[in-house]
């Protein structure tokens, strides 16, 4: 398995930017800027599209443009027009049952209450990785998901954030290099507090 597109999920639109629903965007432009990517839009995708080197190869980077519950339309166009298989993606989402912060990389499952990986899962199937970033629960029961994971982070948590946006991209270019097993040794360790 070799790591092909690299796919940040997210809402397009100023509105939703440094949502906790759009981490995935912020990961993935923080790698194409470590990487010199230029974004550019590529309406035959729905998405703004980076081609960037590392580590000898190209891989795409790409933030789908048709909001996050039909990502898997926009991947799904990329993967078949490259003639990619499902296991050549990365995914970068938000995670509502990991602790802020905290992260996880896996390529099975199910789309765990998530409209964007529902909707890939339908659209190119299973078998893609997926490095899922904590959000933290809702602060209330009561309170809806989608207003919860549409809310901004607060000034603590987008520091938090950033704190760790290093690691993050540390990891990624990790499992570009190494491939899945390294990498899940790697990125699912628990370390104590």
């Amino acid at each position: 398995m070799s790591i092909a597109v690299i796919a940040g999920l997210g809402n397009p639109g100023l509105k939703y930017r440094n949502t906790r629903h759009n981490i995935g965007f912020t990961v993935v432009e923080k790698l194409a800027s470590k990487l010199g990517g230029v974004w550019k839009h590529e309406a035959r995708f729905e998405a703004e599209v980076a081609v960037v080197t590392f580590d000898g190869r190209k891989l795409m980077l790409v933030k789908p443009q048709c909001f996050m519950n039909a990502s898997g339309r926009s991947i799904g166009a990329i993967l078949r027009y490259r003639k990619l298989t499902v296991e050549s993606l990365l995914t970068i989402y938000d995670d509502i049952t990991l602790d802020l912060a905290r992260v996880k990389l896996s390529y099975r499952g199910s789309d765990g209450g998530h409209n964007g990986i529902a909707d890939l899962l339908e659209q190119v199937g299973p078998g893609f990785l997926r490095y899922r970033i904590g959000i933290g629960a809702k602060p209330h029961k009561e309170m809806d998901l989608a207003d919860y994971v549409l809310s901004k982070f607060s000034k603590n948590e987008q520091q938090i954030l950033a704190d760790q946006m290093p690691k993050y991209l540390e990891h990624i270019c990790f499992a570009i290099e190494k491939g899945l097993e390294p990498a899940m040794n790697l990125i699912n360790q628990r370390t104590a507090t």
